[in-house]
């Protein structure tokens, strides 16, 4: 039996004026007896009685607009791969189910008896998609602000753990020669040796005004990776290899 939803409704901090929004951010779909391949019975396309999909579509967009906004104020000189990284990791299914236990929404899923006697309540993905349901509750009933207030409380201590992404050495070189006005380094398999379970790739990278530099490695990624360090180097860089 799903818990009352007062308690959900208390843990979002938000009161509800419409009730049937967040019934049915917790409703899993196996509840309305649909049937996956579109045969089955049709749900309405408004009004009581939905499952959580509609919601989680909404609200799974409107979480990543406002962890994007977040990012931007957090870290106002962070190139955009950089964002981009943090974004992921945000918004991906361990950091929503994180929140998801956080207030206990595995209590409240409405789900069909097979479902809930196969782990339903503590299955990742229909957490997740609950959860993501739910922001779009908040969303449809209270607005951006109410959405917004919920997510930057909800993953404070996520935003705040999150670290900075590693930079790839390659991509690295290209925003250090693009900083100083230069072409982008140009790659160059020179030699490719070693049998063919075990070969030797040596790369060189030129830079306009530099002198090439020499990587190498058991692919032509990796030694082109090693070549970007090495002159990353020289020019008192530091990346992660």
């Amino acid at each position: 039996m799903d818990a009352d939803l007062d308690g959900l409704a208390a843990s979002v901090g938000h009161v509800f004026a419409d009730m049937q929004l967040l019934a049915d951010a917790v409703t899993h779909p196996s509840l309305m007896g649909l049937e996956r391949t579109g045969r089955g019975g049709k749900r309405p396309e408004h009004g009581p009685g939905l499952a959580y999909e509609r919601l989680e579509f909404l609200g799974d967009r409107v979480l990543g607009l406002v962890v994007a906004e977040w990012l931007l104020e957090r870290f106002p000189h962070e190139r955009e791969g950089a964002l981009a990284k943090r974004h992921a990791s945000l918004v991906q299914r361990e950091a929503v189910g994180r929140v998801a236990d956080a207030i206990g929404l595995g209590r409240y899923l409405r789900l069909s008896p097979a479902e809930a006697q196969g782990g339903g309540r503590s299955n990742r993905t229909i957490l997740g998609d609950a959860c993501e349901a739910v922001i779009g509750a908040l969303y449809l009933d209270g607005g951006m602000e109410v959405a917004k207030r919920f997510i930057r409380s909800a993953w404070a201590d996520q935003i705040d753990r999150v670290q900075p992404p590693p930079v790839d050495p390659k991509t690295a070189l290209q925003e250090w020669v693009q900083g100083k006005g230069k072409p982008l380094p140009a790659y160059e398999l020179i030699e490719q040796s070693g049998p063919a379970h075990e070969p030797v790739f040596r790369v060189g990278v030129r830079v306009q005004g530099m002198e090439p530099v020499i990587g190498t490695g058991p692919s032509k990624r990796i030694a082109e990776k090693q070549a970007a360090s090495a002159l990353l180097r020289q020019v008192g860089v530091k990346v992660d290899d």
